[in-house]
C-alpha cells in the first residue's frame, strides 16, 4: 500500500505517512519528506489550533457553571474505582472505562495527550468523539511530536487543544536565564508543564490519561480511578494495565498512528532537550532527565 492512500484512523487518509498504522511508527525511506509534509500541513492549521485554544477558554465559564461540588466528584471516583476494579474480579477493559466515563461526565470529561501514540485518543474517542484532547506546547518537542499532534487534529474526532506556558520560551530564557531546564529541570516541567496543565483543567470533572503500570517503578500502583487531589477532579487511566505490546497490538489493529521516535529509540518521549534514546533492557524511561535525580514531571506523581 502507497504512502497516499494508507487508511488512517477512523478510516480516513492520511497522505504521505508511509507505514503509519503498522505498529512500528512512520518508517521508511520517505520518513523525512512525510514529515516536511505533515509539517507544512501544520503550519497551515495554525490558525485552527488558535481558534481551538480560544473557544477552549472561553467555554471555561460555562464549564465552571456546569461542573459538581468537589464532594460529589469524589463520590463519583470512588464509585467508578470500586466498579471497575472490584476486589472481587477482573478489572474493567480500557473500552468499558472509557464508556463509563462518557456516560459520567459528557463534555466534562477530557483527555491529556503527551502526542507520543496516538492509542488513548483513538480508545477514548469510540465513546466520546466530542471529546477535547489537551497537548502540553512546551516549545521544545520534537518534530516528530508536533507532526503527530497535526495528525491526531486532521484526521480524528476529537479537538485538540494546544496548551502553553504563560511565557514564551525567549521570555522564559529572559528571566530564568538560558537552558533552565538543565540547571532546574524541576522548574523547566513546572512553569511550561505541570501548571499549564492545571490551569487548562479547570471546569471539567475528569481527565483521562494514558499512564500505564509497566513504564516505570512510580507507576506500579496506578489505579484506573481515582481522585486528584492536585488538580481537584477525577482522574482515570484506562490503559493503567496494558503493557507496552499491547499498545503495539492496538496501534496495529486499529491502524493507529505511533509517533516515529518510538520506532528509533524512544519508549518514552518527553521535550527534545531532556530525552535521549534508551538501549535494549534499559529502563523505558531512563532516557528521560538522564543523568539527573529526577524520574516525573510533576504531573502524575
Amino acid at each position: 500500500m502507497s504512502a497516499v492512500d494508507l487508511p488512517g484512523p477512523f478510516g480516513l487518509a492520511l497522505p504521505g505517512l508511509a507505514g503509519a498504522g503498522t505498529g512500528q511508527g512512520v518508517v521508511g525511506q520517505g520518513r523525512a519528506g512525510d514529515l516536511a509534509a505533515f509539517g507544512a500541513a501544520g503550519r497551515a492549521r495554525a490558525a485552527e489550533h488558535e481558534r481551538a485554544r480560544v473557544a477552549h477558554a472561553a467555554a471555561r465559564a460555562a464549564r465552571d457553571a456546569r461542573r459538581r461540588s468537589d464532594d460529589e466528584l469524589k463520590r463519583l471516583a470512588a464509585e467508578g474505582a470500586a466498579l471497575l476494579s472490584p476486589a472481587d474480579g477482573p478489572e474493567a477493559s480500557a473500552d468499558e472505562i472509557s464508556a463509563w466515563a462518557a456516560e459520567t461526565f459528557g463534555d466534562l470529561l477530557t483527555v491529556a495527550c503527551s502526542m507520543a501514540d496516538l492509542v488513548l485518543p483513538h480508545v477514548v474517542a469510540q465513546r466520546a468523539p466530542w471529546v477535547d484532547v489537551l497537548f502540553l506546547e512546551t516549545g521544545y518537542h520534537f518534530p516528530e511530536t508536533i507532526g503527530t499532534r497535526d495528525a491526531a487534529a486532521a484526521t480524528m474526532p476529537i479537538t485538540v487543544v494546544d496548551v502553553a506556558a504563560r511565557q514564551s520560551v525567549a521570555e522564559q530564557d529572559a528571566q530564568y536565564g538560558p537552558r533552565l531546564h538543565e540547571r532546574d529541570p524541576g522548574l523547566c516541567c513546572a512553569l511550561r508543564k505541570v501548571a499549564p496543565l492545571q490551569a487548562s483543567l479547570g471546569g471539567y470533572e475528569a481527565w483521562v490519561t494514558g499512564v500505564r503500570r509497566d513504564e516505570a517503578p512510580t507507576r506500579t500502583g496506578t489505579p484506573l480511578v481515582s481522585w486528584d487531589e492536585k488538580n481537584r477532579l477525577v482522574k482515570i487511566n484506562p490503559l493503567a494495565a496494558w503493557s507496552f505490546d499491547d499498545l503495539l497490538g492496538y496501534a496495529t489493529q486499529h491502524k493507529v498512528l505511533l509517533n516515529p521516535l518510538l520506532d528509533d529509540g524512544y519508549p518514552s518521549i518527553g521535550c527534545a532537550p531532556c530525552t535521549r534514546r534508551v538501549a535494549p533492557g534499559e529502563d523505558p524511561r531512563s532516557g528521560r532527565w538522564a543523568g539527573l535525580d529526577k524520574t516525573e514531571c510533576g504531573l502524575h506523581a
